[in-house]
């Protein structure tokens, strides 16, 4: 069966991403080491659910010593409190102990609430990570955030707990709809940007056939971002550095997010590519990128079918200090100062916490206001 094997080497806590198609009609063959004669909780959304849990099911079953299973309400809001305390008494209730494998099988939100859950069971217990979206099989999946939103803000609590596998089965993304999917090309695309010019042009070259879900093309892109992730995560496990590249429009996308409320009018994914597409405008305003390379960003992320300025989503209809009072609650605010990542060219990324939040005002009420 064809698949292929990435390592993010982390010493002691190192694991495998492993990338194929229909991996989850023999996931226990593939998680051998780790689910043999375990106690498994898989805990996915009710879509997932209906789509892929009995395959998983089955899957695991020579393997497991038991199974069982949690399903929530599909979408950014189950990332509370709330869901994750009624989450954990529900675990709890099971009677486990630290030998118990969490399995997070859906997209970034399961993924993040799930990991959180595993970093605090009984003070840490194994989980893989199981991604059903694009987004969360070239992103969240690898690298070991996991968190939940607040009222402040997004992923302002959480904890890096890694997982013991990444296990990307390519087949399930043909149930994906077709707006999730765009989105999660917003986080492929980010890695072309932040450090890879030419797997970028690549993308110009062959988005659609990825968006199709070619075979080729799609394990391409997985593969590419999945090890441009691991090589960054490698270096910089905790984000004290370069880790950072990787929040590339971020600073700008959790602010939408922030102000959509995480009603699903916005995906993450659209944010950053708006977030994105600010970067780089925010980059040319302080002279040190090219206005075609912000052009050609932009492009590309119109011509797949994904906004890249505000003024193309509703939450980014409002003023721009509310826009910057949502930023200064962002967990990239270090020691008073707001950090965004910006751009030289496409394909070199850096980091600077020396912007002028005048001139981030400027050009947040310039975008609002473009037709």
């Amino acid at each position: 069966m064809q698949q292929d094997i990435l390592t993010v080497g982390l010493g002691s806590r190192s694991y495998d991403i492993v990338i194929g198609p229909d991996l989850i009609d023999r996931v226990g063959d593939v998680l051998n080491s780790i689910v043999v004669d375990r106690h498994i909780v898989i805990v996915s959304d009710n879509n997932v659910a209906k789509l892929h849990l009995a395959r998983l099911e089955a899957g695991f079953k020579p393997y497991a010593q038991k199974i069982n299973h949690f399903a929530l309400t599909a979408g950014e809001a189950s990332k509370s409190f709330t869901i994750l305390s009624r989450l954990i008494d529900n675990i709890l209730a099971l009677g486990i102990d630290r030998s118990v494998v969490l399995i997070a099988f859906g997209g970034g939100v399961i993924g993040d609430l799930v990991g959180f859950a595993a970093a605090t069971l009984l003070r840490g217990v194994d989980f893989v990570q199981i991604p059903t979206s694009l987004l969360a099989q070239v992103d969240s999946s690898v690298g070991g955030k996991t968190g939940i939103n607040t009222v402040a803000g997004k992923n302002l609590v959480g904890a890096f707990h890694q997982p013991r596998a990444v296990l990307i089965d390519t087949s399930l993304l043909a149930t994906l709809p077709v707006r999730e999917l765009r989105a999660g090309y917003a986080e492929v695309v980010k890695y072309g940007l932040l450090g890879n010019d030419q797997f970028f042009v690549w993308l110009e070259e062959n988005s659609a056939a990825v968006l199709a879900l070619k075979p080729d093309a799609i394990t391409h892109a997985i593969i590419s971002s999945c090890k441009a992730k691991a090589r960054i995560v490698e270096a910089d496990e905790r984000e004290s550095g370069k880790r950072a590249l990787l929040n590339l429009g971020h600073t700008f996308a959790h602010a939408f997010e922030a102000e959509a409320g995480y009603d699903g009018s916005l995906l993450h994914g659209e944010a950053v590519a708006v977030g994105m597409g600010l970067a780089f405008d925010l980059s040319v305003n302080l002279g040190i990128c090219a206005s075609d390379d912000a052009a050609r960003c932009k492009a590309h992320l119109q011509a797949v079918g994904l906004p890249a300025t505000q003024a193309s989503i509703a939450a980014g209809n409002v003023t721009a200090s509310r826009l910057i009072n949502h930023m200064k609650h962002d967990k990239k605010m270090h020691n008073g100062k707001m950090y965004f990542v910006l751009v030289r060219a496409i394909g070199d990324a850096f980091v600077s916490g020396d912007v002028s939040l005048n001139m981030v005002r400027a050009l947040l009420e310039r975008d609002r206001n473009a037709l």
